[in-house]
């Protein structure tokens, strides 16, 4: 198929919109791993309205049409928050899907790298569905199971696909698979735990449900200090930690949220999600009209037996003092103790940058295996 073969339309209408959250569907209605998003949350998020995070994030999506029919889609985004921090003069791509068609992907990528080039970058990297704190990363292993909630998945093709193109690897992120078990920290380390927290000075809470907006304000002030040196970090803004609170106040669980405390101020919190995806794998993507109700049931009722721990963080000054290690271990220890109390069999801790050899050694210690690596790329335009 000859590249004239190939239309990209940029998304302007409603339909579009649908069209363009559809399209993935089709790329994976062979795929029993792929679990199709609630279109309502990922119309939201693609939504300026509606995601305070697109506030000060110029943003175009488009389609690619082969012969007429929609076969494959991104988006390109200026992210004012990551120039700022970075000064790359680095535009990003994202919501990458496609056939396994050189012309469609080239179609798409040079559509989105001519856009980012015409908005003064110099540079262009990804996949970011928008930003690093939100779904990133291209799965380059482990396509045999699912995704689990806010995690992406994707087809073999597409990275061979980008490397012809020129990219090269920026980053590789890790997804580590935990099967919860009792005692899993090992007894010489139990006791350095202990000792570290038993002080007067060191508390230890779960989530305060009556404030959640309060609690998680803690986090996200907790987070941007203790993630601030990492590869590609952007703060999260209050409209953010205000709209996060909101998103996750329906599915969060009181036992799935740690906060620590050290000489008064928060210090360490730990932020655990039922695993969505296992409750609506069968939706297509649509609650309407009766999904709903399963939802309901699922999470409320019968429960879902997997579970995501998609942050965790200790304050900077923190990192190289005992109190601080016993807090990360001490975080995990709990959320594991809760879950497995409420029947979870399966967790995933996840992601974990590759340089974060610290925080791998720890996690595999305790029994987690690197299962899933999901990679961002760059190239100079």
């Amino acid at each position: 198929m000859t590249s004239s073969a190939i239309e990209i339309r940029p998304v302007d209408s409603a339909a579009d919109r649908t069209t363009f959250m559809r399209l993935a569907n089709a790329i994976y209605s062979d795929d029993p791993n792929y679990v199709a998003p609630l279109e309502f949350e990922l119309g939201a998020r693609l939504n300026a309205a509606k995601n305070p995070a697109l506030k000060d994030m110029p943003n175009q999506l488009w389609i690619a049409y082969k012969n007429g029919a929609p076969a494959g889609r991104i988006g390109a985004i200026i992210n004012h928050a990551h120039l700022d921090r970075h000064k790359d003069k680095t535009g990003h791509f994202g919501f990458l899907e496609s056939v396994d068609d050189p012309a469609v992907l080239n179609a798409l990528i040079e559509t989105a790298a001519a856009w980012i080039s015409g908005q003064g970058m110099e540079n262009i990297a990804g996949p970011y569905n928008f930003s690093v704190n939100e779904e990133c990363g291209l799965l380059i292993d482990g396509f045999d199971t699912p995704p689990y909630v806010m995690m992406p998945h994707g087809r073999p093709y597409y990275a061979g696909h980008l490397e012809r193109m020129g990219f090269r690897k920026a980053m590789d992120m890790h997804a580590l698979e935990y099967y919860p078990v009792r005692q899993f920290i090992p007894e010489k380390r139990q006791r350095f735990i202990e000792k570290a927290l038993a002080k007067p000075n060191v508390s230890i809470r779960t989530l305060n449900t009556s404030d959640v907006l309060g609690d998680i304000r803690v986090i996200i002030d907790i987070f941007n200090d203790a993630w601030s040196d990492n590869w590609g970090f952007i703060p999260f803004t209050e409209e953010q930690a205000e709209h996060m609170a909101g998103e996750l106040k329906p599915i969060i669980q009181k036992h799935n949220v740690v906060l620590c405390y050290y000489n008064d101020e928060p210090a360490a919190f730990g932020l655990v999600l039922p695993n969505i995806n296992r409750a609506i794998h069968d939706f297509d993507g649509r609650l309407l009209p009766f999904n709903w109700a399963k939802l309901f049931w699922r999470l409320k009722i019968k429960g879902v037996n997997q579970s995501r721990m998609p942050l965790m963080g200790v304050r900077k000054k923190l990192h190289k003092k005992p109190v601080g290690a016993a807090f990360a271990y001490k975080i995990i220890d709990m959320v594991n103790a809760a879950n497995m109390d409420h029947g979870v069999t399966h967790s995933e801790l996840s992601w974990i940058l590759e340089n974060n050899e610290s925080m791998l050694n720890m996690l595999t210690e305790m029994g987690g295996k690197i299962y899933k690596t999901y990679r961002v790329y760059q190239k100079a335009l």
